[in-house]
């Protein structure tokens, strides 16, 4: 199954994705890592939710944390 960058939304195993991986640090995902759908995302003060409209929800820790290091598991 591919996968593909939460931030671009290229193929993740396609390019460097180094300028994405330091992004995320301080952004919420945009893409659906499964399908490559463009999620509807919340910034809060707290966090972020993140949601495709196929897979369901993610959330994820306050800006600065790891990327995954507090994203909550699919639905």
């Amino acid at each position: 199954m591919e996968t593909y960058c939460d931030r671009c939304g290229e193929p993740a195993d396609r390019g460097d994705h180094a300028v994405c991986r330091a992004a995320r640090r301080m952004e919420p995902p945009r893409y659906c890592v499964r399908c490559r759908r463009r999620m509807v995302v919340q910034v809060t003060p707290l966090g972020w939710t993140a949601r495709c409209s196929r897979h369901g929800d993610l959330s994820g820790g306050a800006p600065g944390a790891e990327p995954g290091e507090d994203d909550a598991a699919r639905a």
